[in-house]
């Protein structure tokens, strides 16, 4: 996909897909296939794998190449494809951004390299030397809380004029006004995603592309709808779903992503419930809270309290 038709069709919500494994804790290829079928038929408007929601550090390097080829495969070019390809590794990330090269993604997500907590310098160079490793579109994905670094606006500015393939940048950056800095420096035509749910309308407001919103996983038609409705002008939609969502967004952070969205799939029967540790499921009382609330947003039959209790224990 050239630079430009990427800018033009990596728009809306681009679901963050979580990686399913069976009981035995092997990754689930028919379970993730089925997922990227259900978005998609969903109104999802491009998928991602092996982003935060797909525990990637979780995934030896030969698992991650088989989950982003079975998603490739599942996704079929009904719509774009956005694997996650960055890694705590210089070298990996290369390796893995080549890769999503060599079977065809639309373009890649490449994350700020986490624990390392490189220098801005540092940053630069990283990023730099991905993006002249390859030809497909990039979209740098800053997520502070997670990496404990964030990518300056500045550093970010100057990978974007240097790298004409870095196109976009994917913000978990809570700071409402590093997000509006960015298109300033950036351009307004530089593709803005949210990856923090309560900003995914206000992000639409000053002219982002879309989101990549772990929300997704659970309501794919629903994060759909609400960009749908902006780009087609019905703002007051957009901002009745954007409060409509609210609760469910709360609840599937109420412990570390992606737990709560892997409880949440799994009680909606999409998926084994199962991560690997270091990371697990919610606390039971987490998943009673995500439970009712998947009944009120009608995810879910409604249990009696006995039902509710006996599940519990």
């Amino acid at each position: 996909m050239a630079y430009r038709e990427a800018k033009e069709r990596l728009r809306g919500s681009i679901a963050p897909v979580v990686t399913p494994f069976d009981e035995e804790g092997n990754v689930d290829f028919a379970a993730l296939a089925a997922l990227i079928d259900w978005h998609i038929e969903s109104g999802t408007h491009g998928i991602s794998v092996t982003g935060t929601s797909g525990e990637p550090s979780s995934l030896t390097l030969e698992e991650r190449k088989q989950v982003m080829e079975t998603a490739k495969k599942a996704v079929a070019g009904r719509v774009p494809f956005v694997p996650g390809t960055g890694s705590t590794n210089h070298a990996e990330t290369i390796e893995l951004t080549k890769f999503a090269q060599e079977i065809g993604a639309d373009a890649a997500m490449v994350i700020v390299p986490y624990y390392n907590r490189p220098s801005q310098a540092a940053l630069y160079k990283h990023f730099k030397a991905v993006a002249e490793a390859v030809d497909i579109p990039i979209i740098v994905y800053n997520i502070p809380g997670r990496t404990a670094v964030n990518l300056e606006v500045k550093t970010l500015a100057r990978l974007a004029e240097d790298c004409p393939n870095i196109i976009g940048v994917k913000e978990s950056n809570k700071d409402f006004e590093h997000v509006n800095r960015v298109l300033w420096h950036c351009g307004r035509d530089f593709l803005l995603f949210s990856g923090i749910e309560l900003l995914c309308y206000p992000m639409l407001a000053i002219g982002g592309a879309g989101s990549i919103s772990a929300t997704a996983n659970v309501v794919p038609h629903k994060v759909a709808e609400l960009h749908d409705a902006w780009f087609e002008g019905d703002i007051k939609r957009a901002q009745d779903l954007h409060f409509e969502l609210m609760e469910l967004n709360d609840v599937l952070f109420i412990e570390t992503n992606p737990g709560p969205v892997k409880a949440a799939l799994g009680m909606m029967g999409k998926i084994t419930p199962k991560l690997r540790l270091p990371l697990d499921l919610p606390s039971e009382e987490h998943q009673r809270q995500i439970r009712r609330t998947l009944v009120k947003y009608g995810l879910l039959a409604e249990e009696t309290q006995d039902e509710e209790m006996q599940k519990a224990t």
